[in-house]
Parts: structure tokens; C-alpha cells; sequence
């Protein structure tokens, strides 16, 4: 079967499940069970399509009685219903392939369980795309560190200074940046290094009473969450 029809035969299967399951609900569901065929099959259901071929194309290596049997595992479902509502929503390509990769390698390795690989696609729908770039940064922060990445993210990651007289849009980019990097913080996937005055060796405080912030880091979930969406970790 080619790649086309198993995506048309995919997307069948999908439409006519979700026809007999708001079938079900009375009126308001009869009402969109007639719009399940055109919008779902358009949007969401062609998104999940390209997830399910990314999947099946990870999981080809495994064998089909381990990949039958971690499947039914009730913690496995839920792995892969979190997945399905993530790849639902996607809106690029690239998203999708890091849900597969994670889903991928949370069923494939014995060294993590399924519980733990719902914990981490959970915080990786917690992160827009700019976000995983930015913590995709971290993994080589030195400054000739992989050119290639920082070449083609740079509408990203060339975000000019703001200085007192600049205009109000490059004020707004660093806002965002800055915002960026405390979610990160906030979700455990960064941390804060601090400035630390050479003389007293004590750390300097911002003019805002807090600690100064020099740079960041990634944490150990960090480095964890970018190996299972298949990113390089910086170590490995």
C-alpha cells in the first residue's frame, strides 16, 4: 500500500469514528457528526494522519508482539491519547515529529516508563515552538556552537539589545524573549545563573532588588525532554 492510500484509509477510519461517536449525543451531536466528514478531515484528522505515519515509520525497528503488548497497557493508552490530542493540534511538521520521537522512544526503552513519558509530553505541550528553540539553544550555548541551528533560527535568536533609546518594537522582542526563558525557568527546563561581583565574590543585585541574572542553563529535564523529542542534548 502506498503512502497516499494508507493516509486516505487513515483519515477514513478517523471520520467515521468520530461520525459514530457524536452520533450518539443527541441533536447537538447528530449536528456535527455532519460536520466530522468536511472540517475534521481537513484539519485535525489530516494532522493526525501525518503523525500516525510518522509514528509508525519510529516504531518499524519493534517488534510486533512487544509493540501489541505495550499498547495494551492502560498507561501506554494514555501515552498515546495524549499524543493524538497534541498531534491534533499541531500546526507543523516538525511539532509532530518531536510527539512521535518521544512517544516513540517512551514505548521502545526500558529505561523510562510510560508514566514518565506522559509527564514529558505534557511539558512539551506546555512549550510553544519558539520555546523548544530557545531550550534547543541551550544545548550548545558556546559562540561558534552549531551555526547551522543558529543560521536557520536566527529570526529567533538574533534579537537585538534594547538600550533606552531604542524603539518600542525591539523593547517588545526582548520582552518576549525574556518571557520565553521564565517559562523555561518556571517549568524546570532551564535555570538561572547569577552574576557574582568579583571583589566581595558575593552575588550582584539588579537595580531591581533581585538577583542579578547573568545567563542560563539547561536542567537535567532539560537535556532529559530534548533527548526524547530526538534534539541534541548537548552531552550526547
Amino acid at each position: 500500500m502506498s503512502k497516499d492510500e494508507l493516509t486516505n484509509q487513515f483519515a477514513d477510519y478517523i471520520a467515521m469514528a468520530a461520525k459514530v461517536s457524536l452520533g450518539v449525543v443527541p441533536f447537538v451531536g447528530s449536528l456535527l457528526a455532519e460536520l466530522a466528514g468536511s472540517v475534521i478531515p481537513n484539519q485535525r484528522i489530516d494532522r493526525i494522519t501525518k503523525f500516525a505515519l510518522v509514528l509508525e515509520q519510529r516504531l518499524s525497528d519493534l517488534e510486533k508482539d512487544k509493540l501489541r503488548d505495550q499498547v495494551n497497557n492502560p498507561d501506554c493508552g494514555d501515552l498515546l491519547e495524549e499524543g493524538m490530542r497534541q498531534a491534533a493540534s499541531s500546526l507543523s511538521d516538525e511539532r509532530r515529529q518531536y510527539i512521535a520521537n518521544l512517544i516513540a522512544n517512551g514505548i521502545s526503552s526500558d529505561e523510562i516508563q510510560h508514566h514518565e513519558s506522559k509527564h514529558l509530553l505534557k511539558l512539551l505541550g506546555e512549550l510553544s515552538d519558539v520555546e523548544v528553540v530557545w531550550l534547543r539553544f541551550y544545548a550548545d550555548e558556546t559562540i561558534r556552537g552549531d551555526e547551522e541551528f543558529r543560521e536557520s533560527h536566527a529570526a529567533i535568536l538574533d534579537v537585538e539589545p534594547a538600550h533606552m533609546n531604542s524603539p518600542q518594537s525591539v523593547h517588545d522582542k526582548n520582552s518576549l524573549k525574556k518571557s520565553y526563558k521564565n517559562h523555561l525557568v518556571r517549568l524546570g527546563l532551564l535555570q538561572e545563573k547569577y552574576a557574582v561581583d568579583t571583589q566581595t565574590k558575593q552575588p550582584k543585585i539588579d537595580n531591581q532588588g533581585q538577583l542579578e541574572v547573568k545567563g542560563h542553563s539547561l536542567t537535567s529535564l532539560g537535556r532529559l525532554l530534548l533527548r526524547s523529542i530526538g534534539l541534541p542534548d548537548g552531552l550526547s
